[in-house]
Protein backbone atom coordinates (compact mmCIF):
# COMPACT_ATOMS: atom_id res chain seq x y z
CA UNK A 1 0.00 0.00 0.00
CA UNK A 2 2.66 2.33 0.88
CA UNK A 3 4.54 1.81 -2.03
CA UNK A 4 1.38 2.12 -4.64
CA UNK A 5 0.74 5.87 -2.52
CA UNK A 6 4.20 7.32 -3.05
CA UNK A 7 3.85 6.01 -6.79
CA UNK A 8 0.11 8.14 -7.11
CA UNK A 9 2.10 10.67 -4.83
CA UNK A 10 5.19 11.02 -7.42
CA UNK A 11 2.39 11.80 -10.19
CA UNK A 12 0.16 13.87 -8.41
CA UNK A 13 2.73 16.45 -6.98
CA UNK A 14 4.33 16.28 -10.32
CA UNK A 15 1.43 16.60 -12.12
CA UNK A 16 -0.03 19.34 -10.23
CA UNK A 17 3.58 21.54 -10.81
CA UNK A 18 2.94 21.04 -14.50
CA UNK A 19 -0.47 22.42 -14.28
CA UNK A 20 0.27 25.13 -12.47
CA UNK A 21 2.67 26.58 -14.60
CA UNK A 22 0.60 25.68 -17.35
CA UNK A 23 -2.31 27.86 -15.82
CA UNK A 24 -0.17 30.74 -14.03
CA UNK A 25 3.50 30.76 -15.32
CA UNK A 26 5.73 31.85 -13.05
CA UNK A 27 3.54 32.51 -10.94
CA UNK A 28 2.33 29.21 -10.26
CA UNK A 29 6.06 27.37 -9.86
CA UNK A 30 6.02 30.43 -6.66
CA UNK A 31 2.77 29.54 -5.32
CA UNK A 32 3.64 25.88 -5.49
CA UNK A 33 7.09 26.87 -3.62
CA UNK A 34 5.31 27.88 -0.61
CA UNK A 35 2.83 24.94 -0.56
CA UNK A 36 5.03 22.09 -1.20
CA UNK A 37 7.79 23.75 1.49
CA UNK A 38 5.49 23.95 4.31
CA UNK A 39 3.93 20.46 3.77
CA UNK A 40 7.23 19.02 3.40
CA UNK A 41 8.51 20.15 6.74
CA UNK A 42 5.23 18.76 8.40
CA UNK A 43 5.19 15.57 6.72
CA UNK A 44 8.40 14.71 7.15
CA UNK A 45 7.82 13.49 10.78
CA UNK A 46 5.88 10.56 9.39
CA UNK A 47 8.17 7.27 9.27
CA UNK A 48 7.26 4.66 6.60
CA UNK A 49 8.55 1.44 5.48
CA UNK A 50 8.52 1.88 1.48
CA UNK A 51 10.28 -0.50 -1.07
CA UNK A 52 11.62 -2.90 1.98
CA UNK A 53 13.54 0.71 3.31
CA UNK A 54 12.49 2.97 6.50
CA UNK A 55 11.93 6.12 5.35
CA UNK A 56 10.65 9.77 6.27
CA UNK A 57 7.83 11.03 4.14
CA UNK A 58 8.25 14.32 2.19
CA UNK A 59 10.90 13.10 -0.15
CA UNK A 60 8.41 13.43 -3.38
CA UNK A 61 7.35 17.03 -2.24
CA UNK A 62 10.98 18.18 -1.05
CA UNK A 63 11.79 16.90 -4.95
CA UNK A 64 9.57 19.08 -6.01
CA UNK A 65 11.62 22.01 -5.29
CA UNK A 66 14.11 21.10 -7.63
CA UNK A 67 11.72 20.37 -10.41
CA UNK A 68 10.24 23.83 -9.94
CA UNK A 69 13.98 25.98 -10.32
CA UNK A 70 14.95 23.38 -13.05
CA UNK A 71 11.94 24.84 -14.99
CA UNK A 72 12.35 28.31 -14.14
CA UNK A 73 16.16 28.17 -14.58
CA UNK A 74 15.43 26.92 -17.92
CA UNK A 75 12.58 28.85 -18.96
CA UNK A 76 12.89 32.34 -17.15
CA UNK A 77 16.77 32.10 -16.49
CA UNK A 78 18.71 32.09 -13.32
CA UNK A 79 17.32 34.84 -11.71
CA UNK A 80 13.78 33.46 -11.52
CA UNK A 81 15.16 29.98 -10.20
CA UNK A 82 17.21 32.03 -6.97
CA UNK A 83 13.94 34.00 -6.49
CA UNK A 84 11.54 30.48 -5.80
CA UNK A 85 14.65 29.56 -3.35
CA UNK A 86 14.68 32.47 -1.51
CA UNK A 87 11.01 32.38 -1.41
CA UNK A 88 11.18 29.29 0.10
CA UNK A 89 14.04 30.26 2.50
CA UNK A 90 10.90 33.53 3.39
CA UNK A 91 8.29 30.42 3.94
CA UNK A 92 10.29 28.28 5.80
CA UNK A 93 11.60 31.08 8.66
CA UNK A 94 7.69 32.29 8.89
CA UNK A 95 6.33 28.69 9.53
CA UNK A 96 9.22 28.15 11.59
CA UNK A 97 8.19 30.89 13.54
CA UNK A 98 4.40 30.71 13.89
CA UNK A 99 4.30 27.21 14.80
CA UNK A 100 6.79 28.25 17.73
CA UNK A 101 4.47 30.70 19.04
CA UNK A 102 1.54 27.94 19.16
CA UNK A 103 3.40 26.55 21.67
CA UNK A 104 3.72 29.51 24.07
CA UNK A 105 -0.56 29.67 24.06
CA UNK A 106 -2.15 28.37 27.37
CA UNK A 107 -4.81 26.14 26.19
CA UNK A 108 -8.35 26.11 27.26
CA UNK A 109 -9.77 23.66 29.33
CA UNK A 110 -12.02 22.50 26.82
CA UNK A 111 -8.97 22.01 23.95
CA UNK A 112 -8.70 18.87 22.79
CA UNK A 113 -6.07 19.51 20.38
CA UNK A 114 -2.88 21.63 21.84
CA UNK A 115 -1.40 17.99 23.14
CA UNK A 116 -1.05 16.02 19.60
CA UNK A 117 -0.43 20.22 18.03
CA UNK A 118 2.63 19.97 20.91
CA UNK A 119 3.46 16.66 20.05
CA UNK A 120 3.91 17.43 16.16
CA UNK A 121 5.17 21.24 16.17
CA UNK A 122 7.51 20.79 19.25
CA UNK A 123 10.23 19.95 17.25
CA UNK A 124 9.32 21.86 14.20
CA UNK A 125 12.12 24.83 15.14
CA UNK A 126 15.22 22.32 14.70
CA UNK A 127 13.44 20.80 11.54
CA UNK A 128 12.55 23.96 9.78
CA UNK A 129 16.01 25.44 11.21
CA UNK A 130 18.15 22.33 9.35
CA UNK A 131 15.57 22.31 6.22
CA UNK A 132 15.92 26.32 5.63
CA UNK A 133 19.75 25.98 5.97
CA UNK A 134 20.21 22.70 4.13
CA UNK A 135 17.83 24.14 1.71
CA UNK A 136 19.48 26.89 0.99
CA UNK A 137 22.74 25.15 0.35
CA UNK A 138 20.94 22.15 -2.19
CA UNK A 139 18.64 24.59 -4.03
CA UNK A 140 21.61 27.43 -4.66
CA UNK A 141 23.95 24.85 -5.65
CA UNK A 142 21.16 22.91 -7.87
CA UNK A 143 20.77 26.09 -9.66
CA UNK A 144 24.07 27.00 -10.32
CA UNK A 145 25.44 23.96 -11.61
CA UNK A 146 22.20 23.52 -13.59
CA UNK A 147 23.62 27.30 -16.01
CA UNK A 148 27.32 25.48 -15.83
CA UNK A 149 26.38 22.69 -16.99
CA UNK A 150 24.23 24.46 -19.96
CA UNK A 151 27.37 26.74 -20.47
CA UNK A 152 29.67 23.54 -21.02
CA UNK A 153 27.49 21.95 -22.99
CA UNK A 154 26.23 25.04 -24.90
CA UNK A 155 29.80 25.78 -25.37
CA UNK A 156 30.86 22.44 -26.24
CA UNK A 157 28.43 21.54 -28.76
CA UNK A 158 26.97 24.66 -29.71
CA UNK A 159 23.46 24.01 -29.45
CA UNK A 160 21.65 26.25 -26.69
CA UNK A 161 18.23 23.70 -26.51
CA UNK A 162 20.17 20.47 -26.52
CA UNK A 163 20.86 18.32 -23.23
CA UNK A 164 18.17 19.28 -21.21
CA UNK A 165 18.24 16.27 -19.70
CA UNK A 166 21.67 16.48 -18.78
CA UNK A 167 21.42 19.60 -17.19
CA UNK A 168 18.43 18.49 -15.20
CA UNK A 169 20.22 15.29 -14.11
CA UNK A 170 23.93 16.70 -13.45
CA UNK A 171 22.34 19.31 -11.42
CA UNK A 172 19.86 17.81 -9.47
CA UNK A 173 21.40 14.16 -8.77
CA UNK A 174 24.33 16.22 -6.88
CA UNK A 175 22.66 18.71 -4.82
CA UNK A 176 20.01 16.55 -3.66
CA UNK A 177 22.78 13.98 -2.62
CA UNK A 178 23.98 17.20 -0.40
CA UNK A 179 20.59 17.24 0.91
CA UNK A 180 19.70 13.77 1.88
CA UNK A 181 22.72 13.94 3.83
CA UNK A 182 23.32 17.10 5.63
CA UNK A 183 19.15 17.96 6.19
CA UNK A 184 18.92 14.42 8.16
CA UNK A 185 22.06 14.68 10.21
CA UNK A 186 20.91 18.27 11.34
CA UNK A 187 17.36 17.27 11.98
CA UNK A 188 17.53 13.63 13.61
CA UNK A 189 21.04 13.28 14.60
CA UNK A 190 20.71 12.70 18.70
CA UNK A 191 16.99 12.30 19.12
CA UNK A 192 15.90 9.95 20.92
CA UNK A 193 14.61 6.63 18.69
CA UNK A 194 17.07 7.79 15.57
CA UNK A 195 20.08 5.58 15.99
CA UNK A 196 23.05 5.86 13.58
CA UNK A 197 21.99 2.63 11.67
CA UNK A 198 18.61 4.08 11.38
CA UNK A 199 19.92 7.43 10.33
CA UNK A 200 22.12 5.70 7.58
CA UNK A 201 18.79 4.03 5.96
CA UNK A 202 16.73 6.72 6.22
CA UNK A 203 19.62 8.98 4.30
CA UNK A 204 20.23 5.78 1.52
CA UNK A 205 16.09 5.30 1.25
CA UNK A 206 15.70 9.34 0.62
CA UNK A 207 18.70 9.54 -1.72
CA UNK A 208 17.15 6.64 -3.71
CA UNK A 209 13.89 8.07 -4.01
CA UNK A 210 15.41 11.36 -5.13
CA UNK A 211 17.19 9.46 -7.89
CA UNK A 212 13.82 8.02 -8.95
CA UNK A 213 12.16 11.09 -8.85
CA UNK A 214 15.17 12.98 -10.97
CA UNK A 215 14.98 10.53 -13.81
CA UNK A 216 10.81 10.81 -13.41
CA UNK A 217 10.99 14.46 -13.28
CA UNK A 218 13.08 15.39 -17.09
CA UNK A 219 9.99 14.35 -18.85
CA UNK A 220 8.15 17.44 -16.98
CA UNK A 221 11.20 19.70 -17.60
CA UNK A 222 10.43 18.95 -21.06
CA UNK A 223 6.62 19.31 -20.95
CA UNK A 224 7.16 22.59 -19.40
CA UNK A 225 9.53 23.41 -21.78
CA UNK A 226 7.28 22.55 -24.55
CA UNK A 227 4.31 24.89 -22.73
CA UNK A 228 6.67 28.14 -22.53
CA UNK A 229 7.45 27.73 -26.25
CA UNK A 230 3.85 27.41 -27.38
CA UNK A 231 3.26 30.33 -25.04
CA UNK A 232 6.02 32.26 -26.52
CA UNK A 233 4.52 31.35 -29.94
CA UNK A 234 1.37 32.73 -29.36
CA UNK A 235 2.59 36.06 -27.90
CA UNK A 236 4.61 36.32 -31.33
CA UNK A 237 2.29 37.67 -34.19
CA UNK A 238 3.24 36.06 -37.44
CA UNK A 239 4.19 38.54 -39.85
CA UNK A 240 3.23 38.42 -42.98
Amino acid sequence: MNELILAASVVFIFGAVLLAYRLFGDTGLYGMTVAVTILSNIEVLILVVAFGMEQTLGNVLFAATFLITDILSENSGKRAANRAVFLGIAVSAFFALLTASWMLYVPAESDWAMPSIRAIFSTTPRLVLASMSVYAVSQLLDVWLYHKWWEFTDRRFGDHRKFLWLRNNGSTLVSQLVNTVLFNLGAFAGMEGYTPALLASIIFAGYAIYVVTSLLDTPVVYLARKIHDQKCAKATPNKA
